[in-house]
């Protein structure tokens, strides 16, 4: 199964207008720790899934942590995946635990060569568990690690080829990181190697003064909007995904920014090289 056009993050809100009126909508990701757990939630996922594609993305992996891989928490992931049947499964360039204890933020990574081995490493460990290739999002740290080898963008890259996994290339977060960081998004897209991008997500940020806050609850921003078109351009219309996880508004308005990025793949064409 493939994904084709732009896609929604499902929402518990919106499951009502979901199964009630089966909108236009291609696919959906669903945020996999909201279904571990079973229940009434992943019922309502099953009956989405009876009629959409589905992808499941995390936040629980804590493929960087020093912690060991958390094989419980994988033993649940494979069990949602083999019952959902997603097209990917999809978690962050982050770590989220230290010791056992879990917290609510995705942390950056120190970019080094021996930091790199070591999540190449349990990268492979989780794809050979779950029979699947992954796909790691590259994140939008506010913070970086003085001691760094590699920019954020060679490192990803180089990640991709050592583990051998793709890519969720997330553009509100690289506009974000440019900003406060002060690089040229350019560069990062051009080091991407484009058969390892495999989606695209976009989302909107928040600003206070001259600082960017990736806060996932706004439209998507025209600065995100003229960098996608960019990635387009570089990658091809991937399957795009609008990604709005605070202050969460109707489904309609969900449905408008999906519109406009469709817009945005429509004008461009499958790269030549």
């Amino acid at each position: 199964m493939n994904l084709h056009g732009v896609g929604l993050g499902l929402r518990s809100q919106h499951y009502a207008p979901i199964l009630n009126t089966t909108p236009a909508i291609p696919w959906f990701e669903a945020l996999s720790d909201n279904y571990l757990g079973g229940g009434l939630p992943l019922r309502h996922l099953s009956a989405i899934r009876e009629r959409y594609p589905l992808t499941l993305h995390g936040v629980g992996l804590s493929i960087g942590s020093a912690d060991a891989l958390n094989w419980a928490y994988l033993h649940r992931l494979k069990a949602l995946a083999d019952r959902i049947e997603p097209v990917y499964v999809s978690d962050h360039l982050a770590w989220v635990s230290s010791g056992g204890h879990y917290f609510n933020d995705l942390a950056p990574l120190p970019y080094t060569d021996s930091v790199l081995i070591y999540v190449a490493d349990r990268i492979q460990q989780v794809q050979e568990f779950l029979g699947r290739r992954i796909l790691i999002e590259n994140l939008s740290p506010y913070l970086q690690f003085a001691g760094n080898d590699l920019s954020e963008w060679q490192f990803l890259a180089a990640l991709a080829e050592k583990a051998d996994c793709d890519l969720l290339l997330d553009v509100n977060n690289i506009y974000v990181n440019a900003i406060n960081h002060g690089f040229d998004p350019m560069e990062y897209l051009a080091a991407i190697s484009i058969d390892r991008v495999k989606e695209i997500h976009l989302a909107g940020y928040e600003q206070q003064g001259s600082f960017l806050f990736d806060t996932h609850g706004k439209p998507v921003q025209p600065g995100v909007w003229a960098l996608y078109e960019q990635a387009l351009e570089r990658f091809g219309p991937l399957p795009t995904l609008i990604e709005w996880d605070t202050d969460i508004p109707s489904f309609d308005v969900l449905q408008a920014e999906v519109h406009k990025a469709e817009q945005c793949r429509c004008q461009r064409q499958l790269p030549t090289t």
